[in-house]
């Protein structure tokens, strides 16, 4: 199996006179910067919406494809077919592990919704690996929406599974919370502190957090 990056429609330019005309504003210039991207994708706000990735899995097993097929919201699939008339192969005897290759093309708050499900340790070892070697493929050119895209437990704060893995139990998930968190909404120091289990603001005096028991120390 194989990720390839096709194209990026739309400009981060377009996403922030978007946003511009939804508050009265005229279109800007320039850039936006790093810190009001990754702002505007972890809140989720429409404009976000304007930008499309468009990328390819060559071979990617046929049942896994099923596991992203089921996403339909702000996203497009394009399968390869199975059909005996076009393939000259009898449909009948091919296997779910015959591979395919699969399109997608999708705006961002739908590859943040997929990877919640998808990069979730419930979810199969093949998917997650497709789902990761996707990601891959724009590291480098949008980093602020590669680092949006995570398993519902760091997404949500807490795992609602109902078989969970206990993944939001180790001191690596609470390092990753963190990381995913850092910067956004953060109280002012001077009154008080965010607990870096589950974020909750604490006043100064509290030196456990009153929501979860997370020693302040802890911080």
């Amino acid at each position: 199996m194989k990720a390839n990056l096709l194209s990026i429609k739309g400009t981060w330019r377009e996403v922030a006179d978007a946003a511009r005309t939804t508050i009265g504003m005229e279109a800007g210039t320039g850039e936006p910067s790093s810190s009001w991207k990754r702002r505007m994708i972890l809140a989720e706000h429409s404009p976000i919406r304007k930008l499309h990735i468009n990328w390819k899995w060559t071979d990617l097993l046929w049942w896994v494809q099923t596991h992203f097929t089921r996403h339909h919201v702000g996203v497009e699939w394009f399968v390869s077919t199975s059909r005996t008339d076009r393939t000259g192969i009898d449909r009948n005897t091919i296997g779910q592990d015959a591979p395919v290759n699969v399109e997608g093309v999708a705006n961002p708050q739908a590859i943040i919704y997929i990877s919640r499900k998808r990069l979730c340790n419930q979810a199969s070892k093949e998917t997650r690996e497709a789902w990761k070697a996707f990601l891959e493929t724009f590291k480098e050119s949008e980093p602020e929406l590669y680092g949006a895209c995570v398993p519902d437990c760091i997404y949500r704060g807490w795992c609602y599974e109902y078989k969970s893995c206990g993944y939001h139990l180790t001191e690596n998930y609470k390092e990753r919370l963190v990381k995913y968190r850092a910067g956004i909404n953060q109280p002012d120091t001077r009154w008080g502190w965010a607990c870096v289990f589950c974020g909750f603001p604490n006043p100064t005096r509290h030196e456990v957090c009153e929501r979860c028991g997370t020693p302040k120390d802890s911080q």
